[in-house]
């Protein structure tokens, strides 16, 4: 199924526009008649717009948008109209997806359809809170701010992305380049010896017997072993998209020491930050819950979210039902408390996010003074093992040599 952008008229001769979800154009043509509309036309919307909703944006464009939003909230502070605001974003756009995108936005409005439907309609090119917010603007008379606070949680989320992502690559790149250095001397160096060690192989020490036969099951069945990595890579890359194996992973990560709590305080500071600027946009708590649940990735978390949204529809405050699911950081859960008792929920919530998103940096900052030593000192225990095997054996040789 994709999704089509349709125009059509009526029998009294009034235009409709919308988006519907059909297998090709002519079957969405065929369900605007079965509807008594008379089709004009059905585009389908390309995913570099956000329409079909089949690929998420990636970092860049995700940013681009984020400016985007920016410069359309100060447009409309500046007191533009709000089609003419979306016609200069689209002469500003320099990204082919994000102009497309922002063309999209703005044929809607011509159209005479809200932003917020608008912004539904792109899919995953940007998450639900965009729409709730901007309908939560245009409800109030707010858009302009409306629109900046969402730029602005946005970008929020995009530098702890951003953070979490360039904390990991050192680390990644010194265990990749420690695995290189290994595999070069099992695949090179040790071969080199076995031509002088072939006849004392009995006599060899323990270890050089060890890292002579690691380098011979490295080239004889190397091949094997790569192929059966790339296959456990692609069946748990295909198992994780099981929501019970998903959410099994994500339980184990959560239970991980040192892991887990970092990646509770990362999860809470984004949907803390998220929900406080839909409370603040003026959304009802319990749709603003239900629309900041979307924003967590890990799905023990976004289950549990998810039953106390249901609770809260039925009356009844935040802090206690989060607090009962155990799985939130008591830092959390004291700052929501007060927020409600002191009916500055929107405010505790962004101070909460600052706080946890300072301690993250602070704790990945750690992690990574703390593994990059570890994997030096790992990575040199090990080379030096194999030098020393080698060099114990030719000793070995010597001291043979010189006692007969």
């Amino acid at each position: 199924m994709a999704a089509f952008r349709y125009r059509a008229a009526t029998t009294a001769g009034d235009l409709r526009a919308g988006v519907l979800e059909a297998g090709s154009a002519r079957e969405a043509m065929d369900s605007l008649r079965r509807t008594g509309l008379i089709p004009i036309e059905a585009l389908e919307t390309k995913s570099a717009a956000g329409g079909s909703g089949k690929k998420a944006p990636g970092a860049a464009m995700r940013q681009a948008l984020i400016n985007a939003l920016g410069e359309l909230a100060v447009l409309l502070d500046a007191g533009m109209t709000l089609d003419r605001a979306l016609a200069l974003s689209v002469d500003n756009a320099s990204r082919p997806p994000l102009k497309a995108t922002m063309a999209l936005l703005r044929d809607r409005v011509k159209e005479g359809v809200a932003l917020s439907r608008a912004m539904k309609e792109l899919g995953v090119a940007l998450p639900p809170m965009a729409s709730a917010m901007a309908e939560a603007g245009e409800a109030n008379g707010k858009l302009a701010q409306a629109l900046a606070r969402l730029a602005e949680t946005l970008d929020y989320g995009e530098a702890l992305r951003r953070t979490i992502v360039s904390s990991l690559i050192y680390p990644g790149l010194l265990i990749a380049v420690a695995t290189g250095v290994i595999g070069v001397m099992l695949l090179f160096v040790i071969p080199q010896f076995e031509t002088l060690f072939s006849d004392q192989a009995v006599k060899l020490p323990f270890a050089t017997r060890m890292v002579m036969g690691a380098s011979h099951l490295l080239r004889t069945y190397g091949w094997a072993v790569l192929l059966g990595l790339v296959a456990l890579v692609v069946f748990v890359s295909q198992a994780a998209k099981r929501p019970q194996t998903r959410r099994a992973l994500d339980s184990l990560l959560l239970s991980t020491p040192m892991v887990g709590p970092l990646a509770a305080k990362a999860e809470t500071a984004r949907f803390a930050r998220v929900l406080a600027s839909l409370v603040d946009g003026g959304v009802p708590l319990p749709t603003a819950l239900g629309i900041a649940e979307r924003s967590l990735n890990n799905h023990v978390l976004l289950q549990a979210v998810g039953k106390v949204a249901a609770g809260l529809k039925q009356g009844g405050g935040l802090s206690r039902p989060l607090a009962e699911t155990r799985l939130f950081p008591a830092m959390a859960i004291s700052f929501i408390r007060t927020g409600e008792e002191t009916a500055q929920l929107g405010l505790m919530l962004t101070r909460l996010a600052d706080v946890l998103d300072r301690e993250v940096r602070t704790t990945l900052q750690r992690l990574v003074e703390l593994i990059t030593p570890v994997v030096t000192l790992g990575m040199a225990a090990i080379v030096g093992g194999v030098i020393a095997s080698i060099i114990s054996a030719i000793l070995g040789f010597n001291d043979l040599a010189i006692s007969s």
